[in-house]
């Protein structure tokens, strides 16, 4: 007897009338019109089955800080970087653990069963790392956390900086982090990259580099983390985040960027609500949209993801976790507003992001994990166009979240009363 069977779901690629069997965690058959005895089964009403969605960068040990010790005033990266400087001193690790757990309940709740948070290194005591890793074991059962090594105030410019992040590596940190554009000078920016590709590579780790979040074209980090990964031999194990620089870049030089980029196996993350809220803060008009160029990295066969990176911490006071807000955001900021365009949104908060954070077993086909949203949706198009609602989240074959049906129910003078559903 199967533990779960799902039928009638359309799936992302459009396949309509599907069943999904799952046992003991695992899909074991994906096919229309399945019947077999299951101890349970969801009649999905020919709505989305997708799978869980995958955050690839985030920052769980700012998150829910808001308005601690102040609000940023200037909205700016630089306020946010200095703002989150001055609370470091006064975090507690048993606040910073509530607030992360909290974050998770969310996260749960709206599908997104996979996170890489950056976790900042700079402080000697490691009192974020430490509490990321308690985090991290406590959300096992229901989340995949991965923590990056995340030298925030420079790993070079930083007094102990690479002993720091090397500690933090030695407690079980997962993935290399960096961020050369805030390091001194471009020369010590470069110097940083090679430095920790050439420590991820000695201890056979992922990399995921801040790099380029800047409106200086002249920023090209992202050139030395692809040269490095391919000297390395890194492919298909290191992400370059935001990239903005690339927007302000010209065609020429990015003609000759994203084939290296591509070469490399590189992928890269932009962060649509952040980008477009942080960058062309120093224009008047015209005024830069800042995130990096997405479609042009798709179209030269570079896996590119999108993140969330803030909720409601010093560089942004919004958010909720939802990852169909980020491609709602991204589609509009990137103009990908074709029905191909959109599908590939879609495709950056799952499958491509599932890709950078080197999921196992993700997607739904047999032999992959049964960990998957029903979403009160006909297709992902509507899907992020509604945020539609996350009516089943599966992890494992077990259901951790469930959510009413989104309906109103209308009452209008001289009209039958009826109801209104979000389609």
């Amino acid at each position: 007897m199967l533990d779960l069977l799902v039928h009638n779901a359309t799936l992302p690629d459009g396949r309509t009338g599907m069943s999904i069997a799952v046992q003991d965690g695992r899909i074991t058959d994906v096919a229309p019109g399945l019947d077999a005895p299951a101890h349970d089964k969801l009649d999905a009403d020919g709505l989305l089955l997708s799978p869980h969605f995958v955050d690839p960068h985030f920052h769980m040990d700012a998150t829910l800080s808001y308005g601690l010790p102040r609000v940023n005033a200037s909205g700016t990266l630089l306020e946010g970087i200095a703002l989150w400087g001055e609370l470091k001193p006064l975090l507690k690790a048993e606040a910073l653990i509530e607030r992360a757990l909290a974050y998770c309940d969310w996260a749960v709740a709206k599908g997104l069963l996979a996170i890489r948070s950056h976790v900042d290194t700079s402080d000697p005591s490691l009192l974020a790392v430490d509490a990321l890793l308690e985090v991290k074991k406590q959300v096992a059962p229901y989340l995949d956390l991965q923590l990056v090594a995340f030298p925030q105030d420079g790993v070079l410019r930083t007094p102990g900086g690479v002993e720091n992040l090397t500690r933090a590596l030695d407690k079980g940190v997962d993935v290399m982090g960096g961020i050369p554009h805030f390091e001194r000078t471009m020369a010590e920016g470069a110097a940083s990259v090679r430095m920790l590709c050439e420590l991820a590579a000695d201890r056979g780790l992922r990399v995921d580099m801040h790099c380029d979040e800047s409106d200086d074209p002249l920023s090209r980090h992202i050139e030395t983390l692809a040269f490095e990964t391919q000297r390395l031999g890194l492919q298909g194990r290191v992400n370059g985040s935001h990239c903005t620089s690339m927007h302000s870049m010209d065609n020429y030089y990015v003609s000759k960027l994203l084939p290296l980029i591509a070469e490399s196996g590189v992928s890269v993350v932009a962060n649509p609500l952040i980008n477009i809220t942080l960058q062309g803060r120093h224009d008047s008009y015209p005024k830069r949209r800042g995130m990096t160029r997405v479609p042009e990295l798709m179209a030269a066969g570079v896996n590119v993801a999108f993140g969330h990176d803030c909720v409601m911490d010093p560089w942004y006071g919004m958010g909720s976790g939802d990852m169909l807000e980020v491609a709602h955001m991204g589609l509009h900021v990137a103009q990908m507003t074709s029905q191909q365009g959109i599908l590939q949104c879609f495709e950056a908060v799952t499958v491509n992001a599932a890709k950078v954070f080197g999921l196992a077993n993700y997607g739904l086909e047999k032999g992959c994990d049964a960990s998957f949203v029903l979403l009160q949706a006909r297709d992902p198009v509507e899907a992020i166009r509604l945020r539609a609602t996350r009516l089943k989240v599966y992890r494992l074959g077990r259901l951790v979240a469930e959510t009413a049906p989104l309906q109103a129910s209308l009452k209008l003078d001289g009209r039958p009363a009826g109801t209104a559903f979000m389609r």
